[in-house]
């Protein structure tokens, strides 16, 4: 039988990082990912790092390549009934928020993990939990066809949404929020100049639109889609012709178009689990929060977790102090909820939900108020760059 203090269930973001900063407080931990590691170094994700993320990954060291190559975003643009407004983040808030690719992130945290020695176990089948109100719970899983048991201290549920850690609580144990919205986002990767040098999000009568980007060579474009629809419908030359509809004249004119090289469709949600601890478990990242991809929350909230759970954690093994640790879900509920509101609202303004033409002159005179407001504008800010971090009292 294996044994380690800390087992975490998924390598994705959440799963990497926490194992990277346990590492480095002299904590020892096993990853188990039920994909392969090149499954997890390919997926396209967000793209927007909020300064709590960034100054993390830093003290996770694995910040030297995301330092170098990120863009810097001091602002942000509201395009509605052909106007494109600009949002001075960096003015309103003193903050920014940094272009890098979750892809970039992941293959960065896997290089540092993989250089210290990390116990990172893919392809790991039939994971299951046990004993997760005992003092020291059991992991099961199959590697290679062989059955495998991992005895720990505590265990992470960094596994998702559709992850095994959240399945596995008792009935009754938690309560569930969710709202599913009538829509989905068509994203491309094309390696094509963006057309402009910071977001760009659009109100349209035909629906949302984001203008987004990699980096200063490849963009990143979405369209608001139906749930029925699926990407081959939507040729390369259907979606460009779409985004520069929903887009005002002078922005659509200037889109430089090019072949996809990713193409995908993504349904929006917001959902909530409470709490995040059950015993020795403690969920983090999507396994216990989704949030629509509007205001750019998910791979930050999942940081933010990691950051309570991993000084929680470091709290306990070096002075027996379990209080960060049973504070985790209520700290961490708290910023959550904020962000899904957030997210929440900022969707709600930007996407169309119904063809009743009232519903969008509401919206544009939300816009038009947002936009003349400086009280209203510092708050979408605030929001988007990132709250701080209230006291943990």
């Amino acid at each position: 039988m294996q044994k380690t203090q800390v087992a975490i269930i998924g390598a994705g973001p959440s799963g990497l990082l926490l194992s990277q900063l346990l590492h480095l407080s002299g904590i020892d931990s096993v990853v188990l990912e039920r994909q392969t590691s090149d499954h997890g170094a390919g997926r396209i994700r967000a793209g927007i790092l909020e300064k709590v993320a960034v100054d993390l990954l830093i003290e996770a060291k694995v910040g030297e390549r995301l330092l170098h190559e990120r863009l810097v975003h001091d602002g942000i643009a509201l395009a509605f009934a052909e106007r494109n407004v600009r949002i001075d983040l960096k003015g309103l808030t003193g903050d920014e928020v940094s272009v890098y690719g979750q892809t970039e992130v992941t293959k960065d945290l896997m290089d540092a993990r993989a250089a210290a020695g990390g116990r990172l176990v893919y392809e790991a089948a039939d994971v299951c939990v046990e004993g997760l109100d005992s003092a020291h719970p059991l992991v099961r899983y199959r590697r290679d066809g062989k059955a495998q048991e991992l005895r720990c201290d505590f265990i992470a549920g960094c596994d998702g949404y559709h992850g095994v850690c959240r399945q596995s609580l008792p009935a009754g144990s938690t309560r569930n929020f969710e709202r599913i919205y009538p829509f989905g986002w068509l994203g491309i990767l094309a390696d094509v100049p963006p057309v402009a040098s910071e977001l760009i999000y659009s109100n349209h009568a035909r629906g949302f639109a984001l203008c987004s980007m990699r980096s200063a060579k490849r963009s990143r474009y979405y369209v608001q889609c139906g749930l029925a629809d699926k990407v081959e419908d939507w040729p390369d030359l259907r979606f460009w012709d779409e985004l520069r509809m929903r887009l005002p004249r002078e922005i659509g004119d200037a889109v430089t178009t090019g072949p996809s090289i990713e193409k995908s469709i993504a349904p929006l949600r917001s959902f909530v689990v409470e709490p995040l601890r059950f015993g020795r478990l403690f969920l983090c990242g999507d396994a216990a929060h989704i949030v629509p991809p509007t205001g750019a929350k998910g791979l930050n909230l999942a940081a933010a977790d990691v950051r309570v759970l991993y000084r929680a954690l470091v709290e306990h093994y070096r002075t027996g102090n379990a209080a960060g640790l049973d504070r985790y879900s209520d700290r961490c509920l708290r910023r959550i909820w904020k962000a899904e509101r957030f997210s929440w609202w900022f969707t709600s303004i930007m996407h169309k939900f119904t063809d009743d033409p009232f519903d969008h002159r509401i919206q544009l005179a939300e816009l038009d108020y947002l936009c003349g407001s400086r009280a209203a504008m510092t708050s979408l800010a605030e929001n988007y760059v990132g709250l701080p971090f209230e006291p943990d009292t």
